[in-house]
């Protein structure tokens, strides 16, 4: 069988420019919008917000799991409100920004070859991390805003050591790129050519509407007056059992065979032991307050809340003003069934075992038959089913 052959002496075509590139040469990063120029202005957008997320999310940590060496004051009141909000809304920001941040740079992934130096290496590695660690943190984060936990990992403290890592990652490229991001900070002859630059500010103008669409769509679950623009927010502030939301209702906690026991007491552990029934409780003085409630999924609303003091119920057990106080729920299994409050708390006059809420009895739902609410106080330590109180030396 005759086959035919290409004379020797004709050329053959040239391959397309992928195939014949094969890998990206350094130096190949410059096509429209893969450019350093788009990668710093977007950086200078991701930075200021990964920032933020990691100064609230260490404020909320230490906030929930309280280190013997930090006071935490009980004002302003609506400080972890607003903190706690602010971390989510960044980090709900921060998807975007990232997401494009990865599309602009993507093609320095590709580089070759992968490794030129130690230096090279030692960078390329850092980026590796920064992007797994930043993307775990992001997405973790927003699966935990709908209270969803498919891994098998405690939620808390991984999220905050990985922040930590992410964090350090983002310092240490900065530093490594600092001087790409001193050139193309402002505008100068390393720009795009004039045809590309609609494409950049088309770009950054989507990027910043896409920003600003989320942030609006969920930011009305700590900023009651835009609720009914935040279509995507998971929780509405006045929505819910008696005018709030609630995350963990009486029957998922395991508490509804006792929190209606007729026989229920509040016991007070002090140098003076107090037994005291609700009507008992209710005989007291009574104090209310309006006060906001906020949970770490970034939701808060505010109510106004009755019942006794917290220091009232500590002078009458004979408590020393600097005691700390242990405070037991009903609940036997919860993360967060067993809390302390320092005094800056339970001397606040705002510290209340609260009785009833926006002028009805407590549900169960929110914690019948005695529950706590305190200033400034992240939603998970805000105890509900109140069994007894500790005073601790």
């Amino acid at each position: 069988m005759r086959r035919n052959r290409i004379p020797s002496d004709v050329p053959l075509p040239e391959p397309p420019e992928a195939l014949r590139r094969g890998p990206l040469r350094e130096g190949a990063f410059g096509k429209a919008l893969h450019d350093p120029r788009t990668a710093v202005v977007v950086g200078r957008w991701l930075g200021p917000a990964f920032a933020v997320c990691f100064v609230t999310g260490l404020i909320s940590h230490y906030m929930q799991h309280q280190p013997s060496w930090l006071a935490i004051p009980s004002r302003p009141v609506w400080g972890y409100r607003v903190t706690q909000g602010l971390h989510v809304a960044t980090g709900l920001a921060a998807i975007p920004l990232l997401l494009v941040k990865l599309w602009v740079v993507y093609p320095r992934l590709y580089v070759w070859p992968p490794a030129r130096s130690v230096r090279h290496a030692v960078e390329r590695l850092t980026v590796a991390v920064l992007v797994a660690a930043a993307l775990f943190e992001l997405i973790t984060g927003l699966i935990n805003i709908v209270e969803w936990y498919p891994w098998p990992f405690p939620f808390v403290p991984v999220h905050f050591w990985i922040g930590w890592v992410a964090t350090g990652s983002v310092v240490l490229h900065i530093a490594v790129q600092l001087p790409v991001i001193a050139a193309h900070w402002r505008r100068g002859p390393e720009a795009l050519p004039a045809v590309d630059g609609p494409s950049r500010r088309g770009l950054l103008a989507g990027l910043a509407a896409s920003v600003g669409v989320v942030t609006l769509a969920t930011v009305g679950e700590t900023v009651a007056p835009l609720a009914e623009v935040s279509p995507l927010a998971f929780r509405r502030p006045r929505v819910g059992s008696q005018h709030l939301p609630v995350n963990r209702t009486a029957a998922a906690a395991g508490v509804l065979p006792v929190v209606h026991d007729p026989g229920w007491r509040l016991t007070v552990l002090g140098p003076q032991e107090l037994s005291l029934s609700r009507d008992e409780l209710l005989a007291m003085p009574q104090h209310t307050v309006k006060l906001p409630i906020a949970c770490v999924e970034g939701w808060s609303a505010s109510a106004t809340w009755s019942g006794v003091r917290v220091r009232d119920l500590l002078d009458r057990a004979g408590a020393p003003h600097d005691a700390t106080l242990r405070v037991v729920s009903l609940e036997k299994f919860g993360a967060y069934a067993v809390m302390e409050m320092r005094k800056e708390y339970t001397r606040d006059p705002l510290t209340l075992l609260a009785l009833t809420v926006n002028g009805e009895t407590l549900n169960e739902d929110h914690g019948y038959p005695a529950r706590i609410i305190a200033p400034n106080r992240p939603g998970v330590l805000q105890t509900k089913w109140v069994d007894r109180m500790e005073v601790l030396a």
